[in-house]
């Protein structure tokens, strides 16, 4: 089958490597791409946010199916846009893309589901119009002036979510939202919650509107240094598999997280195909949903998909067409783990433009892939073009393995102000030695 990946960055790249080594894949293609894609694929210059461009791309060029890898054509209705014209699409719609596009939905959903989630309360601007006392009143009765989150409802980018040490933190990431104006439309609507406690989990799973088929964990590092310390950002790496989420655990998070939510869309006419992810706290009391994303993870997927066994082809395929089955997806022993590299000053304001060199060295490490995330050619050059330039992962028979290749493979390479975490699944390591 001829496939075509939407989107230009690091997920994408993993996307476009797992589906060319797929042997029921006849082309695959990539809309925009970007240089490293270009290496697996045919890049075609059509945004990722271009719905007519898209689809008159996947009917120009005889596209059996169309993989969605950012959330904003999703959110925008590009499932919807071509299913219509009877193309199969692997994605939600735009309905289901709620999800992710509305924090507030995906909490209603939860409620609803009986998924485990933090207490919370959804304030608006007319809320906070008619009487800012009443919102700031949810931090000191229910969550009694201690720490919480503060989540504009919509898409921003993922700067959109404050967590906030104390009250007066809060209380100024939702004046900010709700009386500043923040975010724009994201922020008309603000979700409150407590802040749990816990190791993070992101859990991935392929939904057909009815059946659910677990994809494997990973976790990813979202400050930008060392120590979780610092601003956070898209994600500076991630591992997998997670060597403290059990057989018990994966079948809990399986049974009261994935399915509970897809039965859930399902019965409320809104079927959920796709990749369901579930970003996930570990409390004390079993794993609680931080929130919800309608598409692979960034930089999840260049873990997932390097130690993806099973064709991905078809079973996106089975999974758009409403019919995954039971089928399972096989997923290798080995572990995986990927470095971001990032250009000085990210997640802050960062120049681009700087040469990348040893980009072919790194690649003739032993088990290192180098995805692109923010990169261009300029005459026949690599170069950054973006905040997080590269994602490098390296699988190994352990994680300190993986480990030892990933960062000797970013050892061989450079552009100006780079920067990546030394820290990536460290902890990990040390406990899977134990």
């Amino acid at each position: 089958m001829n496939v075509l990946v939407v989107g230009g960055g690091g997920r994408e790249h993993a996307l476009v490597w797992r589906l060319a080594r797929d042997p029921s894949v006849a082309e695959v293609m990539a809309a925009p791409g970007n240089p490293g894609i270009a290496r697996e694929a045919r890049c075609l210059p059509v945004a990722a946010e271009d719905l007519p461009g898209l689809v008159a791309l996947v009917a120009r060029e005889d596209v059996d199916l169309t993989v969605v890898g950012p959330e904003v054509p999703l959110v925008l209705g590009l499932v919807d846009a071509l299913e219509a014209r009877g193309h199969l699409a692997f994605g939600p719609s735009a309905a289901a893309a709620r999800l992710e596009g509305s924090k507030a939905f995906a909490k209603d959903v939860m409620h609803r589901a009986g998924v485990p989630t933090a207490r919370s309360a959804t304030f608006t601007r007319a809320d906070w119009d008619a009487d800012p006392r009443d919102v700031l009143s949810f931090l000191d009765d229910e969550l009694e002036g201690g720490p919480a989150v503060v989540k504009a409802d919509g898409l921003a980018a993922g700067k959109g979510v404050v967590v906030a040490d104390g009250r007066d933190d809060a209380a100024a990431a939702i004046e900010s939202c709700l009386g500043g104006g923040a975010f724009g439309e994201a922020g008309s609507s603000v979700v409150i919650e407590e802040r749990l406690e816990g190791p993070e989990v992101s859990a991935f799973a392929l939904a057909d509107g009815h059946d659910v088929v677990p994809l494997g964990f990973a976790q990813d590092f979202k400050r930008v240094s060392d120590g979780d310390a610092g601003p956070n950002t898209g994600g500076m790496g991630a591992y997998s598999p997670l060597p403290f989420v059990d057989d018990a655990l994966a079948e809990t998070i399986r049974d009261e997280v994935l399915e509970r939510t897809v039965r859930q869309m399902a019965d409320d006419g809104v079927p959920y195909r796709g990749v369901l992810y579930a970003g996930l706290m570990l409390t004390p009391e079993g794993p609680k949903v931080l929130e919800f994303n309608c598409r692979f993870g960034d930089p999840e997927t260049q873990v997932l998909m390097p130690r993806l066994r099973s064709e991905p082809a078809e079973r996106f395929s089975a999974a758009a067409r409403g019919d995954l089955g039971s089928a399972a997806v096989d997923l290798r022993p080995e572990a995986c783990i990927t470095v971001v590299l990032a250009s000085g000053g990210y997640p802050g304001e960062h120049r681009t433009g700087f040469e990348i060199s040893g980009l072919e060295a790194a690649a003739e490490v032993d088990g290192a892939l180098v995805f692109h995330a923010g990169t261009s050619e300029r005459q026949g050059r690599v170069v950054t073009a973006g905040g997080r330039v590269l994602s490098v992962s390296a699988l190994g028979g352990s994680l300190a393995e993986a480990r030892d290749r990933a960062y000797e493979a970013c050892s061989c390479i450079a552009f100006e102000g780079m920067q990546h975490r030394s820290d990536i699944a460290a902890a990990a390591a040390g406990e899977e030695r134990r």
